[in-house]
């Protein structure tokens, strides 16, 4: 009788890679919609790093210490966690300086210390984390401004900045979409943070004669910011919009200012800059 071998046969199931954990890189994330919008992604289970001059407290998020305004410091600190983490998924600039004073009388130290911080130094982020966004498909958004389509009153190097930032978000997703990472702007209007309290308002003897102009137009400003959106709403809002498979290079916070923009873009600028006076009490 002939014996029967059984065979054993060993079948290698095939298996899937590991992805790595995603990584997000959020600059000025140490308080206001920077640190709502690094907290909710390390929920999302991000490898979440804030990177800012103060730390923001809390277990879930790394801080690397980097000042925006010292050029150079954000690329080291960009450098070494998309070294460490082998690619970076989403970078958010959220870091701002604002400054409430007439363009007349405005120091150049102030309005060139509010570039630095508000647009070179999103542009020195983004050159680092290209590299490492390109390994993953990454995205970046840039926090903006409505303030960059509008102007406000003895408040003019910010929106400038915020519109070169919008701007700058455009032309970075036209160039590198191509290589797999796509850029976009998220404009909030007013949002209700400690960044109004921040904000350098010139006094009486800085703004000379238009010292009452800037008083109003300041107080206005806050009224709108504190009476605005929370910072956790716009951070969704900048989430969802990073997690979309398309998204648009300029996208608004909330369906008032989407519809404030419009508006302001429909209307005849004589009409829209009337508005503006009215709304900051301005002559």
């Amino acid at each position: 009788m002939e014996s029967m071998e059984t065979k054993t046969e060993t079948v290698t199931q095939e298996r899937e890679p590991v992805r790595p954990q995603r990584t997000a890189v959020i600059v000025g994330a140490s308080s206001g919609i920077g640190k709502e919008t690094a907290l909710k992604l390390a929920t999302r289970g991000y490898r979440t790093f804030n990177v800012s001059r103060t730390p923001l407290k809390g277990e879930r998020v790394r801080t690397v210490t980097a000042d925006a305004a010292q050029e150079g410091e954000l690329s080291k600190a960009i450098h070494g966690i998309g070294e460490e983490c082998g690619g970076i998924d989403l970078l958010i600039y959220s870091a701002g300086f604002s400054m409430t004073a007439p363009l007349e009388y405005a120091k150049s130290g102030d309005y060139r210390y509010l570039f630095e911080v508000n647009y070179f130094g999103a542009i020195e982020a983004l050159r680092a984390a290209t590299p490492y966004l390109k390994k993953r498909g990454g995205r970046v958004v840039f926090v903006g401004s409505i303030g960059g389509d509008m102007p406000v009153p003895y408040d003019s190097f910010y929106s400038s900045s915020k519109a070169a930032l919008c701007m700058l978000a455009r032309e970075a997703d036209v160039e590198l979409r191509s290589r797999g990472v796509r850029v976009s702007a998220l404009l909030p209007g007013g949002t209700a943070t400690d960044f109004t309290y921040s904000r350098r308002v010139y006094g009486e003897e800085e703004s000379m004669g238009y010292a009452p102009s800037v008083k109003r137009a300041s107080a206005a400003l806050a009224n709108i910011e504190q009476g605005g959106m929370s910072p956790s709403l716009v951070a969704e809002a900048i989430i969802k919009l990073a997690e979309k498979k398309n998204p648009p290079p300029v996208a608004v916070a909330g369906g008032m200012n989407g519809f404030t923009r419009y508006m302001y873009k429909l209307l005849p600028e004589r009409v829209t800059d009337w508005w503006i006076r009215k709304k900051f009490n301005q002559k």
